[in-house]
């Protein structure tokens, strides 16, 4: 069973910086993909994914302004923010997907996926 728990999330001006952490636990297989969605009043947005060799995808929302990372020596997924807008605020959720995986396809279609779901971090920026 895997475990994803965030941090990391608040409130911040726009044009500020956040940084969001999921440490994960359980057992994953050599393939998998990891990444990060949020869900504010409208439908929930895949926004940046990694996969188990280091290839990543980024929603057009996000690219350019966030990272995603992980440190496999601690099974940490980080997501910089950098240049934060208001309408960046949401509610974030680190996510994963076990077993064979496309990050630009689990991030738009993650529903046809066994996804495991954190609790989700708020985050909150101002104008």
């Amino acid at each position: 069973q895997v475990q994803l728990v965030e941090s990391g999330g608040g409130s911040v001006q726009a044009g500020g910086s956040l940084k969001l952490s999921c440490a994960a636990s359980g057992y994953f297989s050599t393939r998998y993909c990891m990444g990060w969605f949020r869900q504010a009043p409208k439908e929930r947005e895949g926004i940046a994914a990694i996969e188990s060799d280091g290839t990543t995808h980024y929603a057009d929302s996000v690219k350019g302004r966030f990272t995603i990372s992980q440190d496999n020596a601690s099974n940490t997924l980080y997501l910089q923010m950098n240049s934060l807008k208001p309408e960046d605020t949401a509610m974030y959720y680190c996510a994963a997907t076990d077993g064979y995986c496309s990050s630009a396809s689990w991030l738009r279609q993650s529903r046809y996926y066994d996804n495991y779901w954190g609790q989700g971090t708020q985050v909150t920026v101002s104008s």
